[in-house]
């Protein structure tokens, strides 16, 4: 398998993540978007919305869209719940992700980082979202050590993603202290270094 993932897309790590946890061998294609390099003919041609990450299987299939494409390696792991409802939840928690998480912690995370606005500069909506993600995360971790069942799913895999990186684009994980404890268990589970403070 090959991964074309940006290694500063917690997108694209939820993938390579993914497959390190449960020992999937693949090769990684570093594909900077800063760089256009989604943007090339090869590329369009393997993903025609032109994102990372993109994989190609060992059967020369390709799939796009991060959270299909861990969805796909954890079929039938530990990662996936086996009961319908935890298994639901789970997918609540990735739809979730996608719609009113991402793009509003990852996008202050890159405008902060990648682009050098000040955290004051940011649209007041974004952060304003941002904040009630963090929030609804710290709620759903109420009583919890992860967010579907008592051991890591991926909803915890997607969701860390970003939430790490959270502080680099303005966000206070002191403020959530569910989260920030939670934060650190999931990067031991997946054996990942923590982020350094920003």
């Amino acid at each position: 398998m090959k991964i074309y993932g940006d290694s500063i897309s917690g997108n694209c790590l939820k993938v390579k993540w993914t497959a390190d946890f449960l020992g999937i061998p693949y090769e990684w294609v570093e594909t900077d978007v800063l760089k256009a390099e989604t943007r090339t003919p090869e590329f369009l041609a393997l993903n025609p919305a032109g994102q990372v990450p993109a994989v190609v299987l060992e059967d020369g299939r390709p799939l796009a869209q991060s959270n299909a494409i861990i969805l796909h390696l954890a079929e039938g792991s530990q990662l996936v719940p086996q009961e319908a409802y935890d298994r639901a939840r789970m997918l609540e928690w990735l739809f979730w992700e996608q719609y009113s998480h991402e793009p509003y912690v990852a996008v202050a995370r890159f405008q902060v980082k990648y682009l050098g606005k000040a955290p004051a500069e940011l649209e007041p909506r974004l952060v304003e979202r941002g904040k009630a993600a963090l929030q609804r995360l710290e709620d759903g971790l109420a009583g919890s050590a992860f967010l579907v069942t008592d051991r890591l799913t991926l909803a915890d895999v997607a969701l860390v993603a970003y939430t790490r990186f959270a502080e680099e684009g303005g966000f206070r994980l002191a403020d959530y202290p569910k989260v920030k404890a939670w934060v650190s268990r999931v990067e031991q589970a997946l054996g990942i270094a923590a982020v350094e403070p920003a």
